[in-house]
């Protein structure tokens, strides 16, 4: 049986390889129905997107002002995650924090409510987590049973489906996705992956697509407080932040934080040091995903002195009033870092 449902799987993923299909075919059978839950500023508009796809989508979030927007817009709202099951092919949740997730999974009127039986195929979840919760919830959806068999499917997947990018990637559907779980239920799924990003990569079994978001955030935290601390530094030694940052992207120091995403005020426009630091990624979810990180290397046994630095500047920015601002606000409210002038 295990082997059939693969060939299934891998012949879904054959038919469902294509990055757009046309309206008048609509979505794929097994995809037909999307449920999603957390409408936060990044689902939000994740699930306009799948909308805008040609999708069927059903939602649930704990705020009743975002559920009364997507409920004007004619989208059908359910008050609990299980409600949210029952009406779903696929149930795609995007939230806080490793806690929320279970929650929603496991808690009263959960996506696991119902006994043994489950109702959607497959279960993705897009939030930043340990990866060992990801593996868990895996292990125990593998346990359930689907109400109805899909082709030779008679149970459930669960991908662990973290993204990269900004609310703006979210918005502008260019995000990338780092998928943890069976390889063939992620091929079978890249026709909603794709609305929502620009790429998805497979990085193996259950529970690595949190382990690779982990370590991308952590070499992001470090690269960005780097380059805030050459810059402050530069700017101390009377070299101007327009100047060194030339230098940094033409030679060997340039990075994203740098080229795309400089925190220097006044420097580059576009990015959230533009505009005081507003919008883009809090300072607050930085110190969750460093926290994620060093848990994990305490549980992997490795030296981690950069992530556990990192990890104490941004705690150190929250408990400063810092947490709603933009993580690139270290160079400003960290280093002591100067606004470029405009005429430079």
């Amino acid at each position: 049986m295990a082997i059939c449902r693969v060939k299934s799987l891998l012949s879904l993923s054959k038919c469902f390889s294509l990055r757009t299909f046309s309206s008048a075919q609509g979505p794929p059978p097994h995809l037909q129905n999307i449920g999603f839950i957390g409408l936060g500023n990044m689902g939000s508009r994740m699930a306009n997107n799948l909308i805008k796809a040609g999708f069927s989508l059903t939602v649930h979030d704990l705020n009743s002002d975002v559920l009364d927007m997507f409920s004007q817009m004619g989208i059908p709202t359910k008050k609990t995650p299980y409600e949210v099951s029952e009406a779903s092919d696929v149930v795609i949740t995007m939230l806080p924090t490793s806690a929320h997730v279970i929650d929603v999974y496991t808690g009263t009127n959960g996506l696991l409510h119902g006994g043994k039986l489950l109702r959607p195929w497959l279960l993705l979840d897009s939030s930043t987590i340990d990866p060992e919760t990801s593996r868990n919830l895996s292990a125990t959806v593998s346990n359930y049973i689907l109400k109805e068999k899909k082709g030779d499917w008679e149970r459930p997947f669960k991908l662990d489906a973290p993204v990269s990018g900004s609310v703006t990637a979210a918005e502008a559907g260019t995000l990338t996705f780092m998928v943890g779980g069976s390889e063939e239920a992620f091929l079978a799924a890249k026709p909603i992956l794709f609305p929502m990003g620009k790429s998805a990569i497979y990085c193996g079994g259950a529970g690595s697509g949190s382990a690779a978001k982990i370590c991308n955030n952590l070499a992001l935290a470090v690269s960005m407080l780097g380059i805030s601390e050459a810059l402050a530094l530069g700017q101390s030694l009377g070299v101007s932040a327009s100047t060194l940052t030339n230098i940094f992207n033409c030679s060997s120091a340039r990075c994203w934080s740098s080229d795309a995403y400089n925190p220097v005020p006044g420097l580059m426009e576009g990015v959230p040091s533009s505009r005081d630091y507003i919008g883009g990624f809090a300072s607050k979810l930085m110190a969750k995903d460093l926290n994620l990180a060093v848990e994990s290397a305490k549980l992997a046994g490795c030296k981690f002195p950069l992530t556990s630095q990192a990890q104490k500047i941004y705690t150190e920015l929250c408990s400063n009033g810092h947490e709603a601002k933009d993580f690139s606000c270290a160079f400003r409210h960290y280093y002591s870092g100067l606004d470029e002038p405009r005429d430079q």
